[in-house]
């Protein structure tokens, strides 16, 4: 057995302190919204945000749920997140097959573009954006945070495109070899080996689909096209803020993503490690 010295005991109460002081930073806001959702307004303002609720109550997940009209906001969080992550999987795995296959003139130039346009701050370009927008006849429908979300993932390329380099080109020629196309090689050979790629957009795509808040407030301000972020902006007022309901509304929302999380965190892990080192 090694012998502990001073120095490696150090280390080790170091690592082990910071983990536990970084749980608590992410558990401790989880654990205040779960408890306020669970206290009435009158427990709320008489008690901490980390005391027990004095009187049990599950009014406010229902109140969240009807006043804030959250089934017709998941239906619109579906239909957008669905089709947004559905077209940049398909958008993302062709663009990442043509940039790392095909040898072309600019070829160099268009991928140091792509590293150009993850440069820019997106706040930069709203006015622009906006008006594009609007021109197409997009805004104040479900198809304006489509249309952004599909075309402002270049994110999602690049893991594309990592991932293709681990794919041995001598797939491709024997494929040639076969009489198969560039698209026949594309849908049998590249695209089912990209799943664990696929797997892993989807779940970070997926995520920050369901959680934006801005685009669909911004381009979607009819109450009958709120989603999940936008209808618990409902109880915020010029007359205060319903932290109870809001707190029911979050906990909510943070259910599907937890569980798919937990369901599919492999995936995530093995798509980013074997993008980033084969």
């Amino acid at each position: 057995m090694r012998a502990v010295t001073p120095r490696s005991a150090l280390a080790s109460t170091g690592k082990y302190t910071s983990l536990v002081v970084w749980s608590l930073v992410a558990l401790v806001p989880l654990v205040v919204i779960g408890l306020t959702s669970l206290k009435t307004p009158k427990d709320y303002a008489t008690s901490g945000p980390l005391e027990l609720p004095k009187s049990l109550t599950f009014s406010n997940f229902t109140r969240a749920f009807t006043d804030a009209k959250m089934g017709e906001a998941f239906l619109n969080t579906t239909f957008i997140l669905v089709i947004s992550v559905g077209g940049t999987i398909i958008i993302g795995t062709m663009t990442a097959y043509a940039l790392d296959r095909f040898q072309f003139r600019f070829k160099k130039l268009v991928v140091a573009l792509f590293l150009v346009a993850t440069l820019v701050p997106g706040v930069t370009t709203q006015v622009a954006t906006f008006q594009v927008v609007n021109t197409l006849g997009l805004y104040n429908t479900r198809w304006a945070p489509i249309a952004l979300f599909l075309g402002t993932d270049i994110v999602s390329i690049y893991i594309f495109v990592q991932f293709m380099r681990s794919i041995p080109i001598s797939l491709d020629e024997a494929a040639k070899l076969d009489g198969a196309n560039h698209f026949r090689i594309y849908r049998s050979i590249i695209f089912p080996l990209l799943k664990p790629a696929i797997a892993t957009v989807v779940i970070i795509k997926g995520i920050a689909v369901y959680n934006e808040f801005y685009i669909p407030f911004l381009y979607m301000p009819s109450q009958d096209l709120g989603v999940i972020s936008t209808s618990l902006f409902r109880f915020k007022g010029p007359l205060g803020t319903q932290w109870e309901v809001l707190s029911a509304g979050a906990v909510i929302v943070i259910i599907p993503t937890l569980v798919l999380f937990l369901l599919l965190q492999r995936w995530i892990y093995n798509g980013i490690s074997a993008g980033a080192t084969k």
